[in-house]
């Protein structure tokens, strides 16, 4: 059938490329790794040694797999690991997070670029992060015998349904894989409805959890608040992972809120990197002075605010932070939730136990939601004007936020451990010995 997959993905690029054109040239997207992306002409691995294959799309599974690799690391010896993601910034961070690993792009599912890829890498086995079924590439790892591995496995109910409609198609990819390692028993059940087989079916618990810093006091934080100039009497309210105009809201609850707060500060960190300059001319554009992560990087760093004026909005325009600056939170709006983005991380803000705001639009994160809703760890705020009272709520009202906060960390704490599980599938599946755990049940 690859042949047809061939056909549908070439009819698809044609129809879609005026689009992209017009994004390379004018947005300056999509411009690099076209021939390990459309050829699978990825670097070769060189030696014999064992490998495992993890491909994470983008910022975030890359992230995922930190706790998954320090712990493969401590129990396998002489195995080699190769990371593959589909967008630049996820790369970027990879190469970041991974050095001395083998980082490549993960080839578009073409039949030769899969093939390519794949006699490239020789992998031992392949781990995919969440949820990657593409066709041409599963099928072609299983005729291979390449063992394949589902890991922090999720599906949504829209995703469901959608599937549902191509079930044949879904349950024979399902049933290519050797384990299927889902998130909690309710995406176990979606793919149990897609076909999967039950007997490989695992339910992990999710290692986003695993990989969240919960000590406020940590090196890379502290580091952030020195470089901020952050006070300890002052207290932070962090804008992070936004889309526009999510940073305009964000600036006028934090310029109301300091009306009757001036010890408030505000640090806003942009999802895309391509929207550093924009959010730092919107900031600027309201009058407030500002302070840039990458200037300290400068030889020629600009002036900060005085003692006795308004201090700067900060902004995090550096890649791969986040994580750590969520520590200086005592209030965290989570952005891409006001839009139509479906939200993004929040379990990391409430690991360290900050008063925790986001939108109504959260679908990406739906099961973390529902637990932080049910425990009064956290509270929606439906515009921009919920923003504002619901920050303005959070400084009235300390001891109740923080309380807030604190149910939050509890819930997170109490998720742990999924990477275990996940690594006792692992090696066993590639047919390693993780220093003699038992295999996840």
């Amino acid at each position: 059938m690859s042949w047809l997959f061939d056909l549908a993905y070439c009819a698809f690029l044609a129809a879609v490329s005026p689009l992209l054109l017009w994004r390379v040239v004018v947005r300056g997207k999509y411009r690099t790794g076209w021939s390990e992306k459309l050829f699978g002409r990825v670097p070769f691995r060189d030696g014999q040694a064992p490998c495992i294959w993890f491909h994470a799309v983008s910022v975030g599974e890359v992230l995922q797999l930190e706790p998954v690799l320090a712990e493969l690391r401590q129990s396998l010896s002489g195995v080699e690991f190769v990371i593959s993601t589909t967008t630049p910034t996820g790369r970027s961070v990879a190469k970041a997070k991974f050095p001395g690993h083998h980082i490549c792009y993960f080839p578009l599912d073409f039949s030769w670029a899969v093939r390519e890829a794949v006699r490239r890498l020789r992998p031992t086995a392949i781990v995919l992060v969440e949820l990657e079924l593409w066709p041409n590439f599963v099928f072609h790892a299983h005729r291979c015998g390449i063992p394949l591995l589902l890991i922090n496995g999720r599906i949504s109910q829209r995703s469901s349904r959608g599937y549902a409609r191509i079930r044949p198609l879904m349950a024979r990819l399902l049933d290519c894989f050797d384990v299927l390692a889902a998130q909690n028993a309710l995406y176990a059940t979606r793919l149990a409805g897609l076909g999967a087989p039950r007997d490989r079916l695992y339910v992990t618990g999710s290692i986003k959890f695993d990989r969240v810093n919960t000590d406020r006091t940590n090196p890379r934080t502290d580091e952030l608040r020195q470089c901020f100039k952050i006070a300890p009497a002052e207290r932070v309210f962090i804008a992070g992972s936004t889309q526009s105009p999510e940073e305009s809201a964000a600036l006028d609850a934090y310029i109301a809120a300091r009306r009757t707060h001036p010890d408030l500060r505000l640090i806003v960190v942009p999802r895309h990197k391509e929207r550093f300059d924009e959010v730092a001319h919107l900031i600027e554009s309201r009058g407030m002075p500002l302070f840039r992560r990458s200037w300290t990087s400068s030889t020629a760093l600009p002036p900060v605010s005085k003692p006795d004026s308004t201090p700067p909005v900060l902004l995090l325009d550096t890649l791969g932070e986040l994580a750590a600056c969520w520590g200086l939170a005592d209030i965290a709006f989570v952005g891409g939730s006001l839009g139509n983005r479906g939200g993004q991380n929040m379990i990391e803000p409430a690991g360290y136990g900050a008063a925790l705001l986001f939108g109504p639009n959260t679908q990406n994160f739906r099961d973390v939601v529902e637990l932080l809703l049910r425990d009064d760890a956290a509270r929606v705020v439906r515009d921009a004007a919920d923003l504002s009272r619901a920050l303005a709520d959070c400084l009235a009202d300390p001891d109740r936020a923080r309380a807030a906060g604190a149910r939050a960390q509890k819930l997170v704490l109490a998720q742990q451990g999924a990477t275990a599980r996940t690594v006792d599938l692992l090696a066993d599946l590639a047919g390693f010995s993780p220093g003699g755990r038992s295999r996840a049940a």
